[in-house]
């Protein structure tokens, strides 16, 4: 079978200080770079949805047209939408194929649509019509629409928060297709939304009960050979349709309504466990000092409200005032994103001392002005050596390690967020050898910190995604929707 197959990935905090625009899409940022055509093979390796999708379907012949993923922030700009978008329409227009494959995120939030992957999944089907299947992979986090529901025949999410199972969901989808191929007719479909917001932090599936739902979910695959998903959303986008949500596909509608009920009723049930304790800043730093100074290993420390992963801009400085003024010792925090900061440093050399104002643009919180150490400088580039997206380059431009104190800072000129220990390392600093780590990420950094962490933390400093979903200044939400969850229900 002929496959076409592209890839467009955004998670939008509308809440979030920047827009995302269409360079951000060509650089990738916590992506790959954008690849077009026979370039979208060389992801084949990299643990991403359409890699694992590649490799699942080697005995078809795959046509690629395009990936494209930018780091989450603000709305997708609609030049940048339409440029993406219109490459993949054109594409379908243009050639020749039996299915298409999409490696989407599912919380796609544009100037001019709320619902991105919905709009082209529309587009698609209105272009090749109700015999060519569709079938997407999707985030997580994804905010599934009634729009992506009804024009995909099929979609299929990661199970993973760290997402280590990026490439396995890829998979999946090209299982699904296979099926599709095979049958000749669409799977029933049944979804249901869940009434109430799950924090970022609570849907961590090293832990209860993101852990013992997703448990459920492939135990009960298992019994009834149907395919379930559950998403628990992307808490940070104002628009109706966002939460979480159950869907599923098979060949009975009885059976695959009642997996879908049986499934979003225990998570219903255990609602009360979705939150997760949070700490203040000076709090988090005092209690991973008093932790650390008998531990063989780093206490690390989570400055989730400022996750680039989320749509911060990772440059508040909250957590820095708080290692600071509470005197800690062989402490690192990173990326703090600043490129005046880092062009200073590397202007001035190494074991030069520059007097700066780091970080603080994006607003919230005011810039750390003091006296810093420039102690290494780099070139911003590695490659990933942890499980999430291993083996793919990254370069966050000009970087530079300043100390202060007791505490190191890694700043750099481009946002990514701090999952793996190789964007601490490309600018010195070994984290194994530290007593505090301070991570701008919200989870993922679970995925190669955790192994090595005497104990974690989360630390509600300033940024734009909160971790308290009721926090934000909700407009758009669908009345009725709890805010948190056990929390109170949007009025509008």
């Amino acid at each position: 079978m002929r496959i076409l197959a592209a890839g467009f990935q955004h998670e939008t905090n509308t809440f979030a200080p920047t827009p995302t625009r269409y360079d951000d899409f060509v650089r990738g940022g916590a992506f790959p770079a954008m690849a077009h055509g026979a370039d979208v093979l060389g992801l084949r390796d990299v643990n991403i949805p359409i890699g694992g999708f590649l490799r699942a379907m080697r005995g078809h012949q795959v046509i690629p047209v395009l990936w494209a993923g930018a780091t989450p922030a603000a709305h997708v700009e609609q030049d940048a939408f339409e440029r993406i978008a219109g490459e993949i329409a054109d594409a379908a227009r243009a050639l020749n194929f039996d299915a298409i494959y999409l490696d989407l995120h599912g919380a796609m939030v544009c100037r001019h649509d709320d619902d991105g992957e919905g709009r082209l999944l529309a587009m698609l089907r209105d272009i090749v019509g109700p015999r060519i299947p569709i079938v997407a992979s999707l985030d997580l986090h994804a905010n599934v629409t009634a729009k992506m529901l009804e024009n995909a025949d099929a979609m299929v999410a990661y199970r993973t928060y760290p997402h280590e199972d990026m490439a396995e969901a890829g998979e999946r989808a090209a299982g699904l297709l296979n099926l599709l191929l095979g049958r000749g007719d669409r799977l029933v479909r049944a979804a249901l939304r869940l009434p109430f917001l799950i924090p970022i932090n609570g849907m961590c599936t090293l832990v209860e009960p993101a852990q013992g739902i997703y448990r459920a979910l492939a135990s009960a695959e298992q019994k009834t050979n149907l395919h379930l998903s559950f998403t628990p959303g992307f808490p940070a986008a104002d628009f109706p349709e966002c939460g979480g949500m159950v869907f599923g596909y098979g060949s009975d509608a009885g059976a695959v309504r009642a997996a879908v009920d049986t499934l979003a009723g225990e998570i219903i049930t255990r609602e009360a466990d979705w939150v997760v304790p949070l700490l203040a800043p000076k709090d988090a730093v005092r209690q991973a000092m008093r932790i650390a100074a008998t531990a063989s290993r780093p206490v690390v420390i989570a400055d989730t409200q400022d996750n680039p992963g989320g749509g911060g801009d990772s440059n508040t400085t909250g957590m820095l005032h708080a290692l600071v003024a509470c005197g800690a010792q062989g402490a690192a925090l990173g990326l703090m994103v600043d490129p005046d900061a880092a062009a200073a440093a590397h202007n001035a050399g190494q074991g030069a001392d520059i007097t700066i104002a780091l970080g603080g643009q994006s607003g919230g919180d005011a810039p750390f002005h003091a006296t810093f150490r420039v102690e290494q400088l780099s070139d911003g580039r590695c490659i990933y050596g942890g499980p999430m997206m291993n083996g793919k380059a990254t370069d966050v431009g000009l970087t530079a390690r300043l100390s202060i104190g007791g505490v190191q800072v890694v700043v750099s000129s481009h946002k990514d967020q701090m999952l793996d220990r190789n964007l601490y390392r490309m600018a010195g600093v070994e984290p194994e050898r530290m007593k505090i780590l301070v991570n701008k990420s919200s989870v993922h950094f679970r995925a190669d910190f955790q192994p090595i962490a005497e104990a974690v933390l989360v630390a509600k400093a300033p940024g734009p995604l909160m971790a308290d979903p009721a926090d934000f200044p909700w407009r758009r939400l669908a009345k009725g929707m709890r805010l948190r969850p056990l929390g109170p229900a949007f009025t509008g």
